[in-house]
């Protein structure tokens, strides 16, 4: 996981000098995303103290970093990580990047038997990104399937019942698309399959987001994520895209609503509580 597309390589040169004067030195709230470009460890600030500071990656793995270290990359730029100082409280919430209201010293709980499965990696990333924060708060756990095809065997295989609850997302739920035919023999109680419109989870984000006008149609018989970059004059790196688009999400605010919808549905879903027997 890189928090952006960084060349071809992120330590050829002197990065460690800044391109104009000094380093700059950045608060380490929490949930910002920051990579130590020495051992390649790239996550969220979940904890900072007067001797270093915690970064958590999407796989939950935690290292712990001296605070005055110079060099962490912030968005392809070094950084010099300092203390956040604590603002005077002003009686309202924080928000976390879904818009809930974020738990001070959070610590995640158990998690549950319900699971939530997403598509493929880019989901679970973007998942995770956003509805992180919640889903710990609930103890949830999201994996990804690699495409739908093999669907009803794997919500065989789960055992969804009582306290056991299944969410599914799936990418291009429309009409007469053979991942709804899929969806549609999927029929246990304890099991949700829902899904946005998109072709690719990367239409989940705003085009606006990334200075697009538009997510560009690309020809049927043409691999989508390669059409899209060819079209929009990107390099056609899959995988430095995604890091570009992922970088560029905040929040919530920066997704469709036919994503936001059904994720927030799917995640109400595995955490209801069930009724009494």
């Amino acid at each position: 996981m890189r928090s952006k597309d960084y060349g071809d390589d992120v330590l050829a040169g002197d990065w460690r000098r800044p391109r104009k004067g000094r380093i700059p030195e950045v608060p380490a709230e929490r949930g910002l995303v920051v990579e130590d470009p020495d051992s390649g460890f790239c996550g969220a600030v979940v904890g900072c103290d007067k001797y270093g500071v915690t970064l958590e990656d999407r796989f939950g793995e935690r290292r712990v970093f001296p605070l005055a270290k110079a060099g962490f990359l912030l968005d392809g730029e070094p950084v010099t990580l300092v203390r956040p100082q604590r603002a005077p409280q002003s009686g309202r919430p924080v928000r976390s990047a879904s818009g809930s209201i974020a738990v001070g010293g959070l610590r995640a709980r158990v998690a549950r038997e319900s699971r939530i499965y997403v598509e493929g990696l880019h989901d679970a990333e973007l998942v995770e990104k956003i509805w992180g924060h919640d889903l710990r708060v609930e103890g949830v756990v999201v994996e990804y399937l690699e495409g739908v095809d093999d669907l009803p065997a794997v919500v065989e295989e789960f055992a969804p019942g009582p306290g056991r609850r299944l969410g599914v997302l799936v990418d291009h739920l429309v009409p007469g698309s053979k991942e709804s035919r899929i969806a549609a023999r999927v029929t246990s109680p304890y099991v949700l399959v829902t899904g946005h419109p998109f072709v690719d989870i990367w239409q989940g984000v705003k085009p606006s987001v990334l200075g697009l006008a538009a997510w560009p149609d690309v020809p049927r018989g043409v691999p989508w994520k390669e059409g899209v970059l060819e079209a929009i004059g990107w390099p056609v790196d899959v995988g430095a895209a995604w890091r570009r688009i992922h970088d560029s999400v905040r929040s919530f605010r920066d997704l469709e609503p036919e994503l936001l919808g059904r994720v927030e549905e799917i995640i109400d879903f595995v955490t209801a509580p069930e009724p009494p027997a």
